[in-house]
């Protein structure tokens, strides 16, 4: 990976995709300034795949923005919506060593029609999710787009490193959807 894989960071996830004008306001803040329901839904060790789906109780699909390969060297943006009624409720973006994955798993995750925690759990990779950091995310025209707001409203998102059998094999970047604050 051109990145420190434990060490992963916003400008460098950005990087990997020239020109992007999909980059939203950060600050990074610590896992208890951060409110609910965002704190159970990113203060964790676990996919967020399983995480969002849990809490919307459906399945979500996976829709490929951009895809940047170089060799085994992997990067994709990526929205995550759910399934009944196509509403994103996350944008995410990964960097991947596919060196370190079998081909099945490789192949699966360039293929991009299934989010990238599915595809890790249904392969059965021995898998940790690691969490680098905690944002605070005020979303870029672009982003309210796609998450189906008309004007930017607070949101949060993490930073990770997922380990597969105790390498660290993809940088992660999550941001979530503006959900309603609970009181």
């Amino acid at each position: 990976m051109t990145h420190s894989a434990s060490h992963p960071t916003i400008e460098g996830l950005y990087s990997l995709f020239s020109g992007a004008t999909d980059r939203p306001t950060v600050t990074a803040i610590s896992p208890t300034e951060m409110p609910e329901p965002y704190r159970s839904l990113l203060v964790h060790s676990h996919h967020m795949t399983v995480t969002v789906e849990q809490f919307y109780g459906q399945s979500v699909h996976v829709r490929v923005l951009d895809t940047r390969i170089n060799g085994n060297d992997y990067a994709r943006k990526i929205l995550l919506s759910l399934a009944n009624d196509g509403r994103v409720v996350q944008f995410g973006i990964v960097h991947i060593d596919l060196s370190i994955l079998a081909d099945s798993v490789r192949n699966e995750i360039v293929a991009g029609q299934t989010p990238l925690g599915r595809v890790l759990i249904e392969h059965d990779v021995l898998r940790y999710i690691e969490p680098a950091g905690y944002i605070r995310v005020q979303p870029c025209r672009q982003m309210c787009d796609w998450f189906g707001i008309s004007e930017a409203q607070t949101t949060y998102g993490r930073l990770g490193v997922i380990f597969t059998d105790g390498k660290p094999t993809i940088e992660v970047l999550e941001i979530l959807a503006p959900i309603p604050i609970i009181v």
